[in-house]
């Protein structure tokens, strides 16, 4: 049994890292946004983008490489994943041109597309029904412990390197796959399925559950507008609307994503004892309040204030995800449904950077403050809206606890 244990926390460890490096790479991005512009000689709005690039080609390796974790294992998969991320991170550091540098980062989001879906399975089917709360919201913490490290080494090295720089540092989340590939085990789960059951048609079993497709689909959009919304301007609007200097900048993103970890974290935990519905929904609403003190505070400690909150309540939310998507999901899929329908929700909120850069030129004299609380504040009653009309699947069993093959599928 201890030795079942060490593995388990193998696997989180591996998953979480994976996705902490993976959103590290995608915020070095956020954080070079301006520089960027200036080497192509273009402005915020045009680069900007850059992510809905990303973001648009997340669900084409959700499918690519999902379909692949269905098939051929979580763990080899996940491997690749990494890898592949970590190459195209450090190549967009040698772009010569904004269209190469669009084109690499449309790439890239080939490869973070796949990874979330991929680690989340292996870590769920992996872990007993029990630590599914509190694992599900330390593998969320790996977003913003990504966006954390990214500030910390854009505060310390942007001056030294410049943003070219720091997307060669990119590439080192490939030391990862040393890790994986000598600690991490193949996913219970997958591995007790027969080859007809790996084998089985990806849309047969899509249009039998056409229902919950189209649902989930529509919950991770909002669930994407809630959180980029509230992230991937964020240092720009702390720098250009607010004037704040780069120090100041750096301690209100640390103490932001401090809170997330601690937010997803504490409210995953709890959905283990009163449902992943009731815990999203409360931090949900509880954003709500948040708005005024987050987006329109003129102090630098009220800002810091605003911002510790919001991300207390946004990440709170997200952090039942990784749980809840995968328990929601149809078994037989389990690899390429979860990161699917979450990066087709990425793709319809992929528009949010131009959405708000577009609002805040058009309409605001370029200020953030309207755009990021209008998307957010509609971010969060959507989400309250949708997954108070969904499911609980809570005790869906998997892994090794999982059900005589075909009954859970009869459950989902």
């Amino acid at each position: 049994m201890a030795d079942v244990g060490r593995k388990q926390r193998h696997v989180v460890a591996a998953c979480y890292l994976g996705w902490t490096l993976d959103a590290f790479d995608y915020f070095i991005m956020a954080f070079t946004l301006d520089d960027v512009a200036r080497t192509f000689h273009s402005d915020r709005t045009t680069v900007s983008w850059a992510f809905t690039a990303t973001l648009a080609m997340r669900p084409l390796g959700a499918l690519i490489f999902g379909r692949i974790a269905d098939r051929f294992g979580r763990r080899p998969t996940l491997m690749a994943n990494v890898l592949l991320y970590s190459v195209l991170e450090f190549t967009s550091g040698f772009a010569p041109s904004l269209t190469s540098f669009m084109v690499l980062r449309a790439i890239f989001g080939v490869a973070m597309g796949g990874e979330w879906g991929v680690g989340a399975s292996l870590t769920m089917e992996s872990v007993p029904a029990s630590w599914r709360g509190i694992v599900s919201g330390m593998l969320q913490a790996g977003y913003p412990s990504g966006y954390l490290l990214a500030t910390l080494v854009n505060w310390a090295a942007i001056g030294a390197v410049g943003w070219r720089g720091l997307f060669m540092l990119g590439a080192l989340p490939a030391l990862l796959v040393l890790y994986i590939r000598l600690n991490v085990p193949e996913s219970p789960d997958w591995a007790a399925r027969g080859a007809r059951e790996r084998h089985g048609g990806l849309m047969t079993v899509l249009q039998r559950h056409f229902g919950l497709t189209i649902y989930a689909v529509l919950m991770m959009a909002a669930f994407n507008f809630f959180s980029h919304g509230t992230q991937d301007l964020y240092q720009s609007f702390l720098t250009k609307d607010h004037g704040l200097p780069l120090d100041t900048t750096t301690a209100i993103l640390l103490f932001m994503n401090v809170a997330a970890i601690i937010g997803g974290i504490t409210c995953a935990t709890l959905s283990q004892r009163i449902g992943r519905r009731r815990a999203i929904v409360s931090a949900a609403v509880l954003s709500l309040p948040v708005l005024p003190l987050w987006a329109f505070s003129s102090s630098p400690v009220a800002v810091g204030v605003g911002a510790f909150v919001m991300q207390l309540c946004v990440q709170g939310a997200w952090g039942v995800i990784p749980a809840h998507l995968n328990e929601i999901s149809p078994s037989a899929i389990r690899g390429t449904f979860p990161g699917l329908t979450y990066t087709l929700g990425n793709l319809l909120a992929s528009i949010n950077h131009p959405i708000q850069s577009g609002l805040a030129d058009a309409y605001f004299h370029g200020n953030l403050s309207w755009p990021l609380g209008i998307v957010v504040g509609t971010a969060a009653v959507s989400i309250a809206i949708l997954v108070s009309f969904g499911r609980e699947a809570r005790d869906i069993r998997m892994g090794e606890e999982r059900l005589p093959s075909g009954a859970d599928d009869a459950v989902n």
